[in-house]
Order: structure tokens, then sequence, then C-alpha cells
């Protein structure tokens, strides 16, 4: 049994990755909240970089939804509470629209097209069409074609050099009866800057109030957005899905690690402790600071370490203070980023070596770049901040680092999204635990 629920909700989809739908979204977001309308945005699969971009494009914050790694409960449950109390949810997609892993998760293979299936959410396609003028039209049609449970709304062409360029486009929908929401230029300023794991940090992009106007001022010239809001459609919920109980806190009072060298945690996990009465203790490494010394349990999210290694290094209060809380056989855990940092060392991109908290025997480097990255499906071999022995943790991992030695007990027993085997164990010394890989939520 399904039923309708939430505001009107679309989701922002392309064929590819690069063509445009992180501008297109975040422009979107922030037209419809300039019209006094207050925006539910959602980002599809595992990335901690959007969501950032798409709280201050809308004022509220933004929440992965995982097909793969979410259980159904844990989505419905992410949807319903959120975009409840919005006028409209905006999603925007991960790689092609039907891109997804070869073996379904806990809900599906985590493809934008799963999701929008999912919620019975229509999708407003984003066309690159540079060197391109009529068959656009056909990769449109075969996308709204392609699966019967996924309806294309409409399109929006991004990237027309010209009004000839895009007289040659137009005709062409108007034949396959696909509605065209409207074109945007070739504009350098319809650009985000880059670095090796996608975006620049929204916290780091000074101008970013101008982008985001500027995005907005873009779609509001040349897109249709009353027939997109029109579009949108309530989320279909299975009635008889709870909540799924995710994973659970790892403590009453979590000292968080929060700045620029620290930012890649998932917003759900934070949402979910702090429903449960949880007191989130933030803490910035990069200013020396220390964990509180009152604190039942340490998180080190992923981030940037590296580009901040010479600071993190001589940051000895935040390494006394965890040291302080290790002694005292506290929980500390650390995700990539924050994993490396508690190992001894950090070899920067230059071959430089900066010494890290010494608490786990880990040592990483950045000299040598090796790309990590896919879902992770882990057995926990005993029982840590992620949750009790035996448990499996749905996650993901994406970083360049090379490990350079090791020794530490194995904390987790990892597969990847095909079933095989990987050499991802994590690690583990007393109250000390660590994973390259991000958790998402319990198996």
């Amino acid at each position: 049994m399904t039923q309708l629920a939430g505001p009107g909700g679309l989701v922002v989809a392309a064929p590819r990755s690069g063509a445009g739908k992180t501008t297109i979204a975040l422009g979107l977001m922030r037209a419809f909240r300039r019209r006094g309308l207050a925006v539910q945005p959602f980002k599809c699969g595992p990335d901690y970089i959007d969501p950032a971009f798409h709280a201050v494009a809308t004022g509220r914050p933004s929440y992965n939804l995982d097909t793969w790694a979410m259980a159904e409960g844990t989505l419905a449950d992410l949807v319903a509470r959120h975009a409840g109390g919005a006028d409209m949810a905006v999603v925007e997609g991960v790689m092609g629209l039907f891109d997804g892993v070869a073996r379904s998760g806990q809900t599906a293979r985590g493809a934008t097209a799963d999701l929008a299936a999912l919620f019975g959410w229509p999708v407003v396609l984003v066309l690159d069409v540079s060197g391109q003028t009529e068959t656009a039209a056909a990769v449109a049609a075969g996308c709204a074609r392609y699966r019967e449970d996924v309806g294309v709304a409409g399109v929006i062409l991004n990237r027309v050099s010209s009004a000839r360029h895009l007289a040659l486009i137009a005709p062409a929908f108007d034949r396959i009866g696909l509605k065209l929401f409207g074109a945007i230029g070739n504009d350098d300023a319809l650009t985000l800057p880059e670095r090796h794991l996608g975006l620049v940090q929204a916290g780091e992009t000074a101008d970013l109030e101008r982008r985001l106007e500027t995005f907005a001022d873009a779609l509001e010239s040349s897109v249709d957005l009353e027939a997109i809001r029109a579009a949108a459609r309530p989320a279909l919920l299975q009635a008889a899905v709870g909540a799924a109980s995710g994973l659970k806190p790892p403590g009453q009072r979590i000292a968080v690690a929060q700045d620029e060298a620290f930012s890649f945690m998932y917003p759900h996990l934070l949402d979910r402790w702090r429903a449960a009465g949880v007191d989130i203790l933030p803490f910035s490494p990069l200013a020396d600071q220390a964990p509180d010394a009152g604190a039942d349990a340490v998180w080190l999210p992923g981030g940037y370490p590296e580009l901040h290694a010479g600071v993190l290094a001589s940051a000895r209060h935040f390494h006394g203070g965890l040291r302080a809380l290790a002694g005292r056989s506290v929980p500390i855990h650390g995700e990539c980023g924050g994993y490396m940092v508690l190992g001894r060392g950090i070899e920067d991109a230059r071959g430089v070596h900066h010494s890290m908290a010494g608490l786990l025997r880990l040592e990483t480097s950045f000299a040598k770049r090796s790309l990590h990255l896919g879902y992770r499906r882990a057995r926990l071999l005993v029982d840590c901040p992620l949750g009790s022995a035996g448990m499996e943790i749905m996650g993901h991992e994406f970083h360049y680092a090379s490990t350079l030695s090791a020794g530490d007990d194995p904390l987790v027993a990892c597969r990847d999204a095909s079933g095989a085997s990987i050499a991802e164990g994590g690690a583990r010394q007393g109250s000390i635990s660590g994973t390259f890989f991000h958790a998402i939520d319990r198996g």
C-alpha cells in the first residue's frame, strides 16, 4: 500500500556526469527560494560536497538519499520528515540517470532512476548539447522510454551556443512530444571551481552567493520555472515501511571534528544522532582545539587533511586531547581523512612527511596517488562506534591515498558492491578505530 506524502518533488538528472546538473539544480533551488518557496534539497548517492552547496542555496540542510546503501525505511523517513515542512523538494541526481552498480544493495542499485521510481518523482533531464543538434532529442527520447517506472517531465538544454543552435534543436522535441522547459547558454560564469575529490567545498568558495544568484538569474531568464513547479509530484511512500534504526550514536556526548580539514560528514547521521537526543560537541583541529574532555565518544570525519597536514601536525592541543581521551578508553573513530589523522603520519603530495596523532599504526601517502572508489558492505569484527560485532554496515570509499604501512588488528571484513572481498579492513587498537570508507546506514 502506498500513500502520497510531502510537497511536490522532482529529480534533476542527466545522461552523464559533467552535463551541468549541479549548476542547474542549484539554480532551480535558489530561483524557487527567491520566489518565497521553502525548498527541501536532497542529493542522490554518496556525495558529501554537493549537499553543502544545496544548504547555502536553500537555507535548509540537504540530505543524501542512496538506494544502494540505505534501507527503504531510512529513505522514507528522511523524505517524510524533511520534505514535509517544505513547499517543494528538489533532488540532484548522481552520474547518468540510469548509472548504478551491477547488484542491488538495500533498496536498489544506487542509480538516480531507482530513486525517482521509488518515490514517483518526475525527472527534469539536463542535456549538454554542445556539439549536438537533433541528436539531443534522440538522447532525451531514449531516456524517457528506457524504464516504464521513470517519468521524464521535460528537458533543460545546457550549453546552447546561439539562437541558431537552439533553432536547430527545439523542433525535434515537438516531434517526440517531450516538454522543453528552456535552454541555458554556454557561459563560463555558470561553473563552480573543482579539485581532486570534486567541487571545492562550499565553505571555501568565497563568492558562492554571487555564483548562486548568477545561476538563479540564468534559470529565471531562460527556463519556464512555473512549468517545472507544476510538474513536481508528492512522494509515494510505502505505508507499511517504518523508519530504519540506522547507525546508532556511539555515545551521548559526541565530540565531532568540524572544519575545512574534517567536513565530509553525512548530514543524515548527525540528524539521526540529534533526533536520539545526543549532544554534538563540535571542535576544530585546524584551530588546535582539543575534543571536549567530557565527551564519551569522538568522531573524526573525512575531508582534506592532506591539504592541511602541516597545521594538523603542529596542533599539540588537538593531539594531546585525543591521547588523553584514548588513555581513558573513550571510543575514538575516524573515517577516511579522519582515519589517516589517527595514524602515525601523512605524506603530502610533495613527499613531505607530517606526524599525526599516532593512535594507530597507519602511514599514508598522497605522493603516489591511488584511487579507491566504490560502495562497501562491511561486517564488523568487534564492537566499536559503528555498532556491535557481526553487524553489517553499508558505506562508500573515495580517496586517493596509498597505504605505506599498517599493523593494527582489522576492524571489518569488507566487500564491494559486486560482492567481491577487498583489502579495506580498517583498523582498531584499544578504543581507537578507523576505516577508509564512510558509513552510511546499517545493513
